[in-house]
């Protein structure tokens, strides 16, 4: 892919002091780790490495990438490598994807209680998909999720939803059959949007009933019970966005499906188009007028506000497995899948997952395999080499 003209750390570099001025005090500690990261990912700062070309001579200087999860340059590699442990739980069957979006009006207290409100999305959606599933009325099985948490719209500002996908059918819950499903879009969308409501509104009363929801931020007017109650009340009086597509294939197009959603960050740098110092220009789809395209430019320091507000808390998990394919009994049940399917684990995908060694270096003249032959320290003392790592 050809490199882009523009990268978020070129922007973290020349108004990254400025954006800090401004926005430090309501910055968190995972916000300010991802923003020394990014800045300073692929330089000298991090170390690198001289490397050699043993046939021709040729040399080049690598410098080590920040590995934060939220960098768009470090994504490529951790991505492959997870399609790489999915391929083989993948069932011969066609898979659906189904997305849960929360109402625009829960973005503040989304924003003041992360940790809390992606999780309540994560249960509420897995749920959800679960109990409608297990009902004779639908498709009385069992079924598996894979969910994957994104937090922004395609403008970067805040737009919380669930991407799910799921293997076009379950097992009986006699366990003794394999159950396919009966409907162009796995479960009926309207049935799925009253549950999901119902079951995420009663979790934010809970969360709110335990004391468990910070309200001294933006959403600072909510810490009035009467007002968060009649937010509530007026939620509910609407339908929610659930948003289900038709079968898109089987095991071999489900890989490279996942590939454009796992390990996406706000914005990739291919999305990028121009930085004169002081505005940023991206390319983005307007998808409430039908998908268009449209170009929008801010001042850098706006798109870097937008950019830190999908900094994910420490250690939260953002691709998580329910159903037959949670973590604790999910060998046990892809065997009887695949004996209810009568089929066999599926053979490697040829070409659709890189191997190990697609992350060695040739040398660009002579095609043979680079070595290294000097190795510099980082220029961050090994007290604070931490502060680096992946969040």
């Amino acid at each position: 892919m050809k490199r882009p003209t523009v990268e978020v750390a070129d922007i973290l570099r020349a108004q990254g002091q400025r954006f800090l001025d401004r926005y430090r005090a309501s910055f968190d500690f995972q916000q300010l780790k991802a923003f020394r990261a990014l800045q300073n990912c692929r330089t000298a700062t991090l170390g690198g490495h001289l490397d050699a070309c043993p046939q021709c001579g040729y040399q080049a200087i690598s410098y080590n990438s920040c590995r934060n999860r939220h960098c768009p340059k470090c994504q490529a590699q951790a991505r492959e490598r997870w399609l790489a442990a999915r391929e083989q739980e993948l069932l011969a069957t066609n898979y659906f994807h189904v997305v849960f979006t929360v109402p625009h009006e829960l973005n503040l207290l989304a924003q003041d209680n992360p940790r809390q409100f992606y999780h309540l999305l994560f249960t509420a959606s897995a749920a959800t998909l679960l109990e409608v599933a297990a009902d004779s009325k639908h498709l009385g099985a069992e079924i598996g999720i894979l969910s994957i948490l994104h937090t922004w719209g395609q403008n970067l500002l805040a737009h919380p939803h669930i991407h799910c996908v799921i293997p076009a059918g379950g097992i009986s819950l006699d366990r003794t059959r394999w159950v396919h499903t009966r409907y162009p879009f796995l479960l009926p969308v309207k049935v799925l949007s009253r549950v999901f409501r119902g079951k995420f509104l009663a979790g934010l009363k809970r969360l709110y009933r335990r004391k468990q929801l910070r309200r001294a931020g933006p959403s600072v007017a909510l810490a009035d019970e009467k007002r968060f109650r009649e937010l509530l009340r007026s939620l509910h009086r609407h339908d929610w966005v659930v948003y289900a597509k038709p079968a898109f294939g089987g095991p071999r197009q489900v890989l490279r499906y996942l590939g454009r959603y796992t390990h996406r960050v706000a914005i990739s740098n291919h999305r990028l188009l121009a930085f004169d110092g002081e505005r940023v220009s991206f390319r983005w789809k307007d998808y409430a007028h039908g998908n268009q395209p449209r170009q929008m430019t801010l001042l850098a320091t706006e798109f870097l506000r937008r950019f830190f507000l999908h900094v994910l808390p420490k250690g939260f998990v953002r691709i998580r497995h329910f159903g037959l394919l949670a973590n604790r009994f999910r060998a046990a049940r892809l065997r009887l899948c695949r004996q209810l399917l009568a089929t066999g684990p599926l053979p490697p995908v040829s070409g659709q997952v890189p191997s190990a060694d697609a992350a060695i270096w040739h040398c660009p003249h002579c095609g043979t395999v680079m070595i290294v032959i000097q190795r510099f320290a980082s220029e961050i003392s090994s007290s604070r080499c931490s502060y680096f790592d992946s969040s």
